[in-house]
């Protein structure tokens, strides 16, 4: 396809026009970046594996019934996704103590939380992402209460699938997160699931050995990124067991 306007640039994905009103073009990048950007590297491959792993997981909770922005997956790395407003929010979903939280609340990682914790990062990389409540979303009219009740529900949906499917391969969901969009039927508002689910964006143990999967290898120097996510890609299907990286392909333009 031609290659079309450029709308967006971020650390691991571009984003350009699609080929039809309401839709975009969505580009994986081979960008790495931890710790609000002061980390950067290059690591072939990475955006290949992303946009495969992120169409599963999208193609998967579109099946289930949960709404996402994903449409096709145009090429290796490259996918068609339905445009949307997205409500500047990281939503994340703990399972278990990790990172951040961690950190704050001095909870050895690896620990079982009692429930699911869903918590909001307002999405400002100048601010690095701060930590806000639900006073401060109302407050500043980034979401309505109807849209906060309907975003935990979908980060919950979205949880209960995803630690299912990752527990049948033998990886623990240790925490995720994920951007929310509104789309417009008419008059009619509703909530999707936006941006990508893929590595990045999750953290991922080997339920028995406790093993890295996610980008905390990158973060912590931990071994081969693309290995960790081709490990994961594997164990799922989306790659054939045997298959060594994803060499770099030329861009299908």
């Amino acid at each position: 396809m031609a290659r079309r306007k450029k709308i967006y640039e971020g650390k691991a994905k571009t984003m350009y026009e699609g080929p039809e009103p309401g839709t975009i073009v969505q580009y994986f990048k081979d960008d790495a970046t931890a710790f609000n950007a002061e980390k950067r590297a290059t690591i072939e491959g990475k955006g290949v594996l992303n946009n495969l792993l992120s169409e599963f997981f999208m193609t998967g909770l579109n099946t289930v019934g949960v709404p996402t922005h994903f449409l096709k997956r145009l090429n290796m790395r490259e996918q068609l996704v339905r445009a949307c407003e997205i409500i500047p929010l990281e939503i994340i979903v703990r399972n278990y103590a990790a990172g951040s939280m961690s950190k704050r609340l001095g909870i050895e990682e690896g620990t079982q939380l009692p429930r699911p914790i869903v918590e909001y990062c307002y999405k400002d990389d100048k601010l690095g992402d701060p930590l806000v409540t639900e006073e401060h979303i109302a407050a500043f009219g980034w979401a309505s209460q109807h849209d906060m009740d309907d975003i935990v529900a979908l980060a919950l949906r979205v949880n209960d699938f995803m630690s299912g499917l990752m527990y049948g391969v033998g990886i623990k969901l240790i925490d995720f997160k994920i951007e929310i969009g509104r789309v417009y039927d008419g008059d009619f508002q509703r909530l999707i699931v936006a941006d990508e689910i893929s590595p990045d964006s999750c953290r991922l143990w080997d339920i028995e050995t406790g093993q890295k999967l996610d980008k905390d290898v990158f973060r912590r120097d931990l071994g081969s990124l693309t290995d960790a996510y081709t490990e994961v890609a594997k164990r799922l299907g989306v790659m054939p067991k045997q298959a060594t990286h994803p060499s770099k392909p030329t861009l299908i333009n």
